[in-house]
């Protein structure tokens, strides 16, 4: 039987953050940086030596009773009844910060990441995408949960773009806390999900391993069922190779035990890492093959923003040998993109039209 399976970074579907619409990379980062920062400052049982601190990011960052500026990037959450955090006072022209709470334990809470709607036009094209990979698995990467993504499914590509939504959807919420998933679509029932959330960091038994997951999707086909390991690991910006290395080790072992229980185990998602990496190595070590490797294939070299070079993939489907020779073709679908050089959608004018900064990636298997 023929089956297409595709992998696509969507950068969300309704919602993105706000702070991934900042056009100054540099500003974008520190945002980032001083969000990690408060949210480990938060988790720590004993603020005093770091009052000044929370204070200060809490200031600059206008987080504090009264400031309804639209522009704040991140908020802090408090339950009702609970003890505050923290408590604010005008002081002439300027803002006092005073920490009530003395540590984890006196409240209850937590830092979030204010998100903006989408524009119509960028969950339009996002939606062109799907329904020009037309996929009969595709694995979704950076989605909010699962509700948005049936929503996507049924509302989006059926009932605006006409196109015969997918009859199973599933995703589970991962370790970020951003809220970017790992999802899969199919038009094959899904019938078994592992998830390793709670896999641990052989280096950090306190930290989870996986920044979001790598759920194993089991997909029943006529003979054989076929499991997709769905990844997006560590992002190169938060400058942790070391991380990402071992999440690759895990996918390696992962990917050797679902071997016995199907020969069709396929890695795939967005590995945030290129193809001469030392995390990709451990992968091919394994006997993975990217697809965009194979003969069939005769498009760009990469996968995300220009992809005008392997310095620009990011995005990968891994077969194992004995499907290798099962590959019939594999495409790239880049319309999406807004970047120079690419040919994109009549719809994708700017940045906000864009679907994402990512393409598409797929390929048709005889099995």
């Amino acid at each position: 039987m023929a089956v297409r399976i595709a992998t696509f970074n969507t950068e969300n579907l309704f919602r993105r953050l706000k702070v991934f619409g900042m056009q100054d990379h540099k500003e974008q980062q520190e945002v980032l940086e001083h969000y990690a920062e408060l949210v480990s400052l938060l988790e720590k049982a004993d603020y005093k030596p770091d009052k000044d601190r929370i204070a200060e990011l809490i200031k600059k960052h206008g987080i504090y009773d009264g400031d309804k500026d639209s522009t704040r990037h991140f908020v802090i959450n408090e339950t009702r009844g609970q003890h505050t955090l923290f408590t604010s006072r005008r002081v002439q022209d300027d803002i006092a910060i005073t920490l009530k709470a003395k540590g984890r334990a006196d409240w209850t809470g937590w830092v979030d990441l204010v998100r903006d709607n989408l524009d119509w036009t960028a969950v339009h094209n996002t939606g062109r995408v799907v329904a020009e990979v037309d996929a009969d698995i595709l694995l979704t990467v950076e989605v909010e949960d699962r509700l948005t993504l049936e929503r996507f499914n049924t509302q989006v590509l059926g009932e605006s773009l006409g196109r015969r939504p997918y009859p199973y959807s599933m995703l589970i919420d991962g370790n970020d806390p951003r809220g970017i998933d790992i999802g899969i679509l199919s038009r094959h029932p899904i019938t078994t999900i592992r998830s390793h959330v709670f896999d641990t960091n052989p280096e950090r038994a306190d930290k989870r391993l996986f920044s979001r997951d790598c759920p194993e999707f089991e997909i029943e086909l006529d003979d054989t069922n076929l499991v997709v390991l769905g990844n997006h690991l560590k992002s190169m910006a938060d400058d942790n190779p070391f991380l990402r290395l071992a999440q690759a080790k895990r996918v390696a072992e992962i990917y050797r035990a679902a071997l016995e229980r199907s020969p069709h185990v396929i890695v795939a998602g967005d590995l945030n890492d290129f193809p001469d990496s030392e995390p990709i190595a451990v992968l091919r070590d394994t006997g993975l093959r990217d697809v965009m490797d194979h003969p069939a294939y005769h498009g760009k070299p990469g996968t995300h923003g220009q992809c005008k070079s392997e310095r620009d993939k990011l995005d990968y489907l891994m077969l194992p040998p004995s499907l290798w020779k099962e590959v019939q073709h594999v495409g790239l679908e880049t319309r999406g993109i807004s970047a120079t050089g690419i040919d994109h959608f009549d719809t994708v004018k700017t940045r906000a039209d864009a679907a994402s900064d990512h393409a598409a990636l797929y390929t048709d298997l005889d099995l």
